[in-house]
């Protein structure tokens, strides 16, 4: 096997793997584990538009972790160019997918839109990635598999998928052959999470590729609940609007929850409106009760989930929060806020001080919720600066990402050792310090490998 790494190196977004097998018979077979977006850094997302080392006609078979668009948003520009083979997902994955990639494309035909209508982008016409219909041609080809089960690729390879407790439908990856195995780990989720079930222990690889998002940080061991009310009501006491960006799939439900358990408690005023400003997300808010296997939630919790918001579809809805004053709690994506509504609300809420923007999870280098977490005066949206008045909190602990300690307690479930294990998806100084903790406590050997490197597995 020869393993490339098309993405995810020095940085936490565009995951993308090229395992090229070579079998007894001399076949060749080529499969793209993960097919994401880059995102954040304009040198980063300028790698979308750039044509691929690999011919997407040569690749037979793609594989995605979960449904994360840095990790499946490049998908329906790799079918438009060519690719026509099988995408092997989990059930939630391909449920999750359906919603997520024309919403992408939505929203890059959108901001074409936008930028041509008001002529703010250097190039004439601008013009989407890629269209909603190129998302529909790529979720034709996406294949379910339920986890734990092998799946023949052919030519002797085997594909197993094992829920990893990130998000709906996420799980790690091996592909074996009769003389190797890999392990792809996805962006592995905690233990204690209060959605999602707990990571599988994975007993045996003889590589693996791991991710290292939080590879120098620990969550913060207080309950989000505290910070989160504190922050609420400091807020809803200035009469301010609490604007949160969140992702779709994942964070948007677990906030709900949160905010649920707040208001039963009476930590926060039940009198608070909350909305949630995602058609995507109300959309994977429903798609929970359909998966109750892979996470913690009761029908009766499920059903919480919808009554805690005021879900908000239409863009006529949408621009109607705008000029409603607060107190209100608004959930928008995108997380980052690098796109979607919650770009909107920033620009109408963030030059108000009596509002607050709390962010509740990891923000890529070169994305507005990283300036607005470095307290920068202004913030640039569709081509002109807001200034950036309103207060920014971060509540950390919220994250669906594991921290190095709950990496390394998952690693302790192998019983032997993989012969190299290469750190991914992890801005350089957390992908670093991940190798040195796993050098330090297991004594494996760890290597942090560059873009487009390529590495021979035995």
């Amino acid at each position: 096997m020869e393993l490339t790494f098309l993405g995810a190196t020095g940085t936490v977004t565009g995951s993308k793997y090229l395992l090229s097998c070579q079998t007894d018979a001399g076949v060749s077979k080529r499969i793209l584990i993960d097919c994401g977006l880059f995102q954040g850094l304009k040198q980063l997302r300028l790698k979308n538009w750039a044509t691929l080392p690999v011919n997407p006609r040569d690749v037979d078979v793609v594989v995605l972790t979960h449904a994360h668009i840095d990790h499946s948003g490049y998908l329906p520009l790799f079918v438009k160019n060519g690719f026509s083979g099988k995408v092997y997902c989990s059930d939630a994955t391909r449920d999750l997918c359906e919603i997520l990639l024309p919403d992408s494309a939505h929203l890059q035909e959108e901001e074409a839109e936008y930028a041509n209508k008001r002529g703010f982008s250097k190039h004439n016409p601008a013009l989407p990635l890629y269209t909603k219909e190129d998302a529909k041609n790529a979720l034709e080809l996406l294949t379910a598999v339920d986890f734990e089960q092998d799946v023949d690729l052919g030519d002797d390879l085997t594909l197993r998928f094992s829920p990893n407790g990130h998000i709906l439908g996420s799980a790690f990856v091996k592909i074996s052959n009769k003389k190797t195995s890999i392990v792809f780990s996805g962006d592995i989720g905690r233990p204690n999470d209060i959605l999602m079930r707990p990571p599988v222990r994975i007993k045996q690889a003889d590589y693996l590729v791991l991710e290292s998002t939080y590879g120098n940080r620990l969550h913060d061991r207080e309950d989000p609940q505290i910070k989160l009310a504190a922050v609420i009501n400091k807020t809803v006491k200035r009469k301010g609007v609490v604007i949160i960006p969140v992702f779709a799939v994942g964070r948007a439900q677990e906030l709900l929850y949160y905010i649920h358990l707040l208001k039963s408690s009476g930590a926060i005023s039940n009198d608070i409106p909350v909305y949630l400003n995602s058609p995507m997300a109300v959309d994977a808010t429903e798609i929970f009760t359909h998966h109750s296997g892979e996470h913690r939630l009761t029908p009766e919790q499920c059903s919480a989930l919808n009554r805690t918001a005021h879900m908000v579809n239409s863009v006529e809805q949408s621009k109607r929060l705008n000029e409603t004053a607060g107190p209100m709690i608004i959930l928008s994506a995108s997380g980052m806020a690098t796109g979607g509504r919650v770009v909107h609300h920033l620009k109408a809420f963030a030059p108000d001080p009596k509002n607050t923007i709390l962010f509740v999870g990891f923000q890529a280098a070169g994305t507005r919720g990283a300036a607005m977490l470095d307290r920068v005066d202004s913030i640039k949206i569709h081509g002109e600066y807001v200034p950036l008045r309103a207060d920014v909190e971060l509540v950390s602990n919220l994250s669906a990402h594991a921290d190095y300690a709950e990496i390394i307690a998952w690693l302790g479930g192998f019983e032997s050792k993989p012969k190299k294990t290469f750190i991914t998806h992890g801005e350089p100084v957390a992908a670093d310090a991940m190798r040195l903790h796993i050098e330090e406590q297991l004594h494996w050997q760890v290597i942090v490998p560059d873009y487009l490197e390529t590495v021979t597995l035995t």
